[in-house]
């Protein structure tokens, strides 16, 4: 699939053809952040998780963990640790103020679906990350059920967001022919030591009625070659940023590797490209390593 052109359902090929003709306007892109959690074991790891096959996007992919950004994820009382916003801004190539609501979509969503907390005490040091499982667990509850907030949560713990945690490795716009449309964000970031990755229960997704909550059916982590392979032979369902990106994690033989990586965060937005009675869908190859040296860990 990566760096491939890839053959797209018969309804977005109409949705082409009538984009094309002038008949259609674009959906607009709403804000989205992801974050591909990785971590080392006989190699680099990526957590995936496949969304639940009732939902109207994506039914039955395989993706990382994130979602849209809320306007609560601009509340400038959210503790902040690492780069500042205007920082992240420029490597990011937005505003300020879209820059904070991006990153603190990518970590809430990221706790929200996997549990997985990038936040720590201030002031931050590599080793202090939160690792109490049972009050991370508590308090992703209280998230989903809406009876805290984000800001809230950070604060009853005494943590702040870690955003010296998140390297920023891509922008991902959906096809303009796609019904619904997101302008995605992509994070990397390691797990923290004494965390792991779980789906909401299944209790939980009935307590908190919320759909945008409980999305996923199935967790795992996957080397990106076995990840791809298991695509090709249609064991899994891969969406194409989420292939892009595995073959440009597989380039990397370490998680350090990865996240020492400088990338160019500028637009990419696959296109569906009408011949005759065909269409397809035109993807953008891998970004190779940015110079980074790639270092082995043990």
């Amino acid at each position: 699939m990566v760096g491939a052109r890839v053959t797209v359902p018969a309804p977005l090929a109409e949705r082409a053809r009538e984009l094309a003709a002038g008949r259609l306007t674009p959906a607009e892109a709403a804000d989205a952040a992801t974050v591909i959690l990785l971590r080392q074991r006989s190699g680099v790891e990526a957590y995936l998780m496949r969304r639940v096959r009732a939902l109207e996007f994506a039914p039955g992919a395989c993706v990382f963990p994130g979602g849209s950004v809320d306007a609560a994820d601009a509340d400038p009382d959210i503790g902040w640790a690492g780069p500042s916003p205007a920082d992240l801004a420029g490597r990011l190539g937005t505003s300020q103020e879209r820059a904070r609501a991006l990153v603190c979509a990518a970590v809430r969503e990221t706790f929200e679906e996997s549990g997985v907390l990038l936040a720590g005490p201030y002031p931050p040091a590599p080793a202090a990350l939160v690792d109490d499982s049972a009050a991370l667990a508590r308090y992703r509850h209280a998230l989903l059920t809406g009876t805290t907030s984000f800001a809230e949560l950070l604060g009853r713990l005494g943590l702040v967001l870690r955003a010296d945690l998140l390297t920023p490795w891509a922008r991902w716009v959906t096809p303009e022919a796609s019904p619904r449309r997101f302008d995605t964000w992509f994070f990397a970031a390691a797990l923290p030591p004494g965390q792991n990755a779980a789906l909401v229960a299944p209790a939980e997704r009935q307590d908190h009625g919320e759909p945008n909550h409980g999305e996923s059916d199935q967790g795992t982590w996957l080397r990106s070659a076995r990840a791809l392979e298991s695509a090709r032979t249609g064991e899994i369902t891969l969406l194409p940023p989420t292939a892009v990106t595995l073959g440009e994690l597989a380039q990397y033989d370490s998680v350090t590797a990865v996240l020492a990586q400088h990338r160019t965060m500028s637009m990419r937005m696959p296109k569906v490209t009408i011949d005759g009675d065909q269409a397809w869908l035109a993807l953008p190859p891998p970004e190779p390593p940015a110079g980074q040296p790639q270092e082995s860990q043990p």
